[in-house]
């Protein structure tokens, strides 16, 4: 079989659906465990970055390493059918923090590493697009091809986008996919509006009064008030969301004192809040600052609240939700696609790119293990899937 054939639609003549060959997909396959094998944490992945520019290179597609003085690769591939629109093909490249505990041959070699989240194969993907269509650049047109950086932090796209990403490589439409073993393998999950939750993550410091455990008539306990926090926070979702939206409020850390009859004078709440709205966001971190500022007053204590990150929402627009739906039915099959699909309250940093540039993102539907956990491995399956979707993608959306 030929590294990937074009099938040519036959009421129209032009480009359709996109078959990847054994060639290739085998070659994706060997790109992805050799990430799966080096994985790199955010901003610093640069053995796959050179990986990545290097073939790139080696195709004739345009390569801007280092963009914007990130880790970040971004290639340029014109059509040969003249202008026309341009797309943003999407892909990150970092790993976890965590340890890869897989017995597979091609395990992280880096201590404390992980590819758990599937950036290796989504990497892979997107290669094996750029490939096929540099070599069969029958549209009418532009690819950007965006290898980002970082998403685990939630601060790679934006950091592109604060380095003109759009602005020196203006896009007309921007496309994004992430694995998911909660649909089927071999479907697509994909629907309008939000898909991806935001994620604002706050540090909550409070300061009293330390003494002797046995007198705490003369300390300020922090943990009282904390506690007292804590109970608090539980109501912030129930009551001042509406039913009909979603957020989750969760607090995952309390940490205080060093000895078991000191009463501390510090303790600092950690955790995270996810929301499907901008208004849902905007009304939970509101009730967090003042439900603070009410506990500081009744218990007599500070309290310092801390915004830590704030990402929004994943919004898919219906335009290119219809025209994912479309590629993904001419590679899969119409019986293939589950739209709308039920949101994640997982967060994506792909929101800050489609807050500048009208897109979707969608999920490939996979068994196995759920992301982050220490065993998962990406299915090598869903790589030429994924491929021929986004190259789909571009021969229908830029068929002139």
């Amino acid at each position: 079989m030929p590294i990937s054939d074009v099938l040519i639609d036959a009421a129209s003549g032009v480009p359709g659906g996109v078959r990847i060959g054994d060639e290739l997909a085998q070659a994706m396959q060997a790109w992805r465990r050799d990430f799966h094998r080096h994985p790199e944490l955010g901003h610093q992945e640069h053995r796959t970055a050179a990986r990545v520019a290097e073939l790139l290179r080696s195709w004739g597609i345009v390569v801007h390493e280092g963009y914007g003085g990130t880790t970040g690769v971004l290639g340029v591939l014109n059509g040969r059918l003249g202008a026309g629109p341009t797309l943003g093909l999407r892909a990150d490249m970092d790993a976890l923090p965590m340890s890869d505990a897989g017995a597979h041959d091609h395990r992280s070699i880096r201590d404390g590493v992980a590819h758990a989240c599937g950036h290796d194969g989504h990497t892979a993907i997107l290669l094996g697009a750029a490939r096929h269509l540099a070599e069969n650049p029958d549209f009418a047109g532009r690819v950007v091809f965006i290898f980002q950086p970082a998403e685990e932090p939630l601060t790679g796209a934006q950091a592109l986008v604060e380095a003109g990403l759009f602005r020196d490589f203006p896009c007309d439409e921007l496309y994004g996919l992430h694995n998911n073993n909660c649909i089927g393998p071999g479907q697509v999950g994909v629907r309008v509006g939000a898909i991806l939750s935001a994620c604002d993550l706050f540090e909550i410091h409070i300061r009293g009064v330390g003494g002797h455990a046995a007198m705490p008539h003369q300390a300020n306990d922090p943990i009282v008030a904390g506690a007292a926090l804590v109970q608090s926070l539980q109501s912030v979702v129930s009551r001042n969301v509406s039913p009909f939206d979603t957020a989750v409020l969760s607090v995952c850390q309390f940490q205080a004192g060093s000895a078991i009859n000191v009463i501390a004078d510090h303790a600092v709440l950690r955790g995270t809040v996810r929301t499907l709205s901008r208004e849902a966001q905007t009304r939970v971190l509101e009730r967090l600052r003042a439900l603070c500022e009410g506990m500081a007053s009744g218990y007599g204590c500070a309290f310092e609240f801390r915004h830590l990150l704030s990402s929004p929402p994943t919004i898919n627009q219906a335009g290119p939700v219809e025209h994912v739906k479309r590629a993904a039915a001419t590679v899969l099959g119409a019986e293939q696609i589950v739209d709308p699909v039920t949101p994640l309250m997982a967060s994506e940093d792909f929101a800050y790119l489609l807050d500048h540039c009208p897109g979707a993102y969608f999920f490939l539907g996979h068994d196995g293990l759920t992301c982050h956990h220490p065993e998962f491995d990406f299915d090598d399956a869903l790589l030429p899937q994924g491929a021929a979707i986004f190259a789909t993608l571009v021969y229908q959306r830029l068929a002139g």
